[in-house]
């Protein structure tokens, strides 16, 4: 097990050397064992039938049974589960005491793999008592393992870590490696059922590794590994993970491999490619006898044709798996009734959400989310518009408790996905009354940033994080010397795996929930001042003005006709930036129409606040005619406008100018502000380095980053900028322990953010905020490297009179003559936050 590649090497060569038959029965067995696990299921088989016959000619007692079981397993791994279990019929006929006892564990591993736990569980406890008896301490702890998964299919999650936990205890003291891997993902497990991501993805992660150490990776540590990812909502991830080529697999987990991928293609949107394996998995699975992974593959099917939107046979097959899967009282139940109750009409759908309600009280989260999800469903059915937004409030306090012990900024916000069918709902049935509207839209959006990143208070730098900016460095230099960078973008990808794998497995620092603001706060909040959030309502969009105690809405454009508008105003600011001057008027016009409609009639005189959904966030609002006039700022939620206003300046007005490297004008302004802030920060060429960079941002009041950037659409917290010796990415962002109070990014797309889970961003702005910085102003377009320049002088020059960055951007657009480089210029900038 712990070095399969020596093993079967050395059994080879005894079979080759002519041995007795002992010795024979011994070297087939390994070697019977190690293509077993190495997918080789048809060679496996053909030794240990040889190891068989050669155990029985030896005539030691046990030698026969020992190899027969062993046999059995494999016949059952290789897709044969009638002449596996027969196999082990015939291997307990003639066994006694230790032996008995290890034919009984191996054949109750099998019945669970065949998903039959109730008959599994006492025949594995009796030879677990039996191991204890004879102080067999490896299959003790192999007992507990196999223990340990049944208890928690079981849904006894205390039992199950009990198990683990003696077993990983015991392995530990033996100094085993391939058994303790398995503890691993057992212990992965337990914590993904506490609700635990973060600390289930560090063990699953070690797992899957340790099993590629090995020699192989092991299906039974990717597969939980996968189910991990798509609970934090890493659907891609998961997808790729359970396509490697290097996995290698017995009939029987190829089995399940297909349905995991199934389940991973229909949760990443592509339901029509999930068909073909998820059927096929089902035909396998049947063939094996394993009727209770069948009907989860039923399940899978069901899934992915409601998705592609079939409807032949649908409503049948979904109530029959729904039906079945209740009675077993799976986790997977509720999704089953509430897919059944879509399928079907009137009163019969509204019994099967009933139904899925029932798992309200469930100890997984996710699974009493989607049961409050199914009583939405019934209430809606029924009118019940109250009954709705209880249930939805319900259902996204669970997905907050799956939430709670996140650290990764990014699975935060990945997480929310699992909501996102109750947030569509909630704001259905709230869009009636505005504040309620307003109230519910507060509690879906933005919501990873009212959360500092677990990161904050680190004291060392992890090493993959070290080794990818150097990495980055080297690559900077081979691009400016025109050396092949080939390797080093390999390196890159493989050190920004790494990185992401260990930023997933952190741990959140606090287990309090935050609290969403309510209506009444955003109200006081605003006081005379001017709010307007705009909410997406099933395709709609739903314009909230909030001014003067009130809250009042109006209908504007679809999200379609919106998003057909943001590629050509996104290639207009690209021509203009590169000298080609155009009229950006008449799109600007069609953007206001589209985005505000009738609700530009209900913005008083003055400055104003815009709260716009995630996929907006990234537009050029200056482009709107009611904006471009008029002192404007961008933030993702009412909630973030609150925690800005409420932060305090920094008591030290410390000033800090960074120039980075290879920018066209050399980064013009900053010897101008140098020469304007005589006391501040200055670190440009060399002395831009990262650590010095971090060092003075750390509580600085304002910060100037003059650097080359690139928004990573791909990976958003490795959007960076580049400095001296390699890119500040969000990652490195993520470790201040204090955010500066304002920043000023003058480089190309610092403010584009990217839109993921339900309402949530990711980016440089994201991360600053999520710290703490009240205000910034960046880029959401390409901008004229020398145009800029000149607009950040005069930005500060109003910055320095005392003026926010809103005004301080105001007076630079009306000081540009409409249609020039320096109008696009300044209208590609965003004041973010106060």
């Amino acid at each position: 097990m712990d070095r399969p590649g020596e093993a079967g090497e050395r059994a080879r060569a005894i079979l080759a050397s002519a041995p007795d038959d002992l010795l024979r029965s011994f070297a087939c067995q390994a070697l019977g064992i190690v293509l077993r696990s190495d997918g080789q299921a048809v060679e496996a088989t053909a030794v240990l039938r040889e190891g068989v016959r050669a155990a029985i000619r030896s005539g030691v007692d046990g030698r026969e049974s020992d190899v027969r079981a062993t046999l059995a397993g494999a016949l059952v791994l290789a897709g044969r589960p009638r002449a596996g279990l027969l196999q082990f019929d015939r291997a307990l006929e003639s066994a006694t005491g230790e032996i008995a006892a290890k034919v009984a564990m191996r054949q109750a591993g099998i019945l669970t793999t065949l998903g039959r736990y109730d008959e599994a569980l006492p025949v594995m406890g009796r030879a677990l008592d039996e191991f204890r008896q004879t102080g067999n301490r490896v299959w003790e702890a192999r007992s507990h393992l196999w223990l340990a998964h049944i208890e928690l299919v079981r849904g006894r999650v205390d039992a199950a870590e009990r198990h683990a936990l003696e077993a990983a205890e015991i392995l530990e003291q033996l100094g085993d490696t391939t058994d303790r891997l398995s503890a691993l993902t057992n212990l992965g497990e337990i914590a993904m059922a506490r609700g635990d991501v973060s600390g289930g993805l560090r063990r699953l992660t070690e797992a899957v590794r340790g099993s590629e150490s090995v020699g192989w990776l092991r299906f039974e540590d990717v597969g939980p590994l996968a189910v991990c990812y798509l609970a934090a909502g890493m659907t891609a991830d998961a997808v790729a993970l359970l396509g490697r080529s290097d996995l290698r697999l017995t009939a029987a987990f190829e089995a399940e491999r297909k349905l995991a991928l199934a389940d991973a293609l229909v949760a990443d949107q592509q339901p029509q490619s999930a068909i073909e394996p998820a059927r096929t998995a089902r035909v396998m699975f049947r063939r094996q006898g394993r009727e209770w992974f069948e009907r989860r593959a039923r399940l899978t099917v069901v899934r992915a044709r409601a998705a592609t939107g079939a409807t032949q046979g649908l409503a049948r097959e979904a109530r029959l798996v729904a039906e079945e899967l209740h009675e077993e009282r799976a986790v997977e139940a509720p999704i089953a009734l509430t897919l059944a109750g879509r399928a079907a009409r009137g009163q019969e759908a509204v019994d099967l959400w009933v139904c899925a309600a029932s798992y309200r009280n469930h100890p997984n989260a996710l699974v009493r989310a989607g049961a409050w999800n199914a009583q939405a469903l019934a209430r809606e059915d029924s009118n019940d518009r109250g009954g709705v937004l209880r249930a939805a409030t319900a259902g996204l306090d669970a997905i907050d408790e799956h939430r709670r012990l996140i650290g990764s900024s990014e699975l935060r916000a990945l997480a929310t996905t699992h909501g996102r069918e109750l947030t569509t709902i909630a704001l259905r049935h709230a869009a009636t009354d505005p504040r309620t509207l307003l109230r519910w839209s507060e509690r879906t959006r933005a919501t990873a940033l009212a959360q500092p990143p677990a990161t904050s208070d680190a004291a060392t730098i992890p090493a993959s994080l070290a080794a990818l900016r150097d990495n980055g460095r080297r690559l900077a230099e081979a691009r400016q010397d025109g050396d092949p960078t080939e390797d080093l973008e390999k390196e890159r990808l493989r050190l920004e795996r790494a990185v992401r794998a260990e930023h997933h497995t952190l741990s959140a620092d606090s287990v309090e929930r935050q609290r969403p603001v309510s209506a009444e706060e955003v109200v006081a909040s605003v006081g005379d001042g001017c709010l307007v959030e705009l909410v997406d309502v099933d395709g709609t969009l739903h314009v909230l003005v909030v001014h003067g105690g009130k809250v009042r809405r109006r209908i504007a454009g679809s999200t379609a006709e919106v998003g057909e508008l943001l590629g050509p105003a996104a290639m207009l600011l690209r021509r203009t930036s590169r000298g080609r001057p155009a009229d950006l008027t008449a799109l600007g016009q069609r953007l206001q129409d589209a985005i505000l409609g009738d609700a530009v009639r209900l913005i008083p005189e003055g400055p104003v606040v815009i709260a716009p959904t995630a996929r907006l966030h990234g537009l050029p609002w200056a482009l709107l005619p009611a904006l471009h006039d008029r002192p404007f700022s961008v933030v993702p939620s009412a909630g973030q406008l609150l925690r800005a206003r409420a932060t305090a300046r920094p008591a030290d007005p410390r000033t800090v100018l960074i120039c980075g490297p290879g920018l066209a004008t050399g980064g013009a302004e900053v010897p101008v502000l140098a020469r304007r802030h005589p006391d501040a920060v200055l670190l440009d060429g060399a002395h831009a380095t990262l650590e010095a960079v971090l060092t003075h941002l750390d509580g600085a009041d304002l910060v100037h980053l003059a650097a080359h950037g690139r928004f990573r659409a791909d990976s958003p917290l490795f959007s960076a900028l580049d400095l001296a010796d390699g890119p500040l990415t969000v990652h490195d962002l993520e470790r201040l322990q204090r955010a500066p109070y304002r920043v000023v990014l003058s480089a190309c797309e610092s403010g584009v953010l990217a839109p993921v889970g339900a309402e949530e961003l990711l980016g440089l702005a994201a991360a600053l905020f999520s710290l703490g910085t009240a205000g910034l102003v960046s880029s959401v377009a390409e901008v004229n490297d020398t145009a800029t320049a000149d607009l950040m002088v005069d930005l500060h020059a109003v910055l320095a009179a005392g003026s926010d960055p809103a005004t301080a951007l105001h007076e630079v657009r009306r000081a540009a003559v409409p249609g020039s480089v320096e109008a696009a210029t300044a209208a590609a900038f965003l004041a973010l936050g106060v």
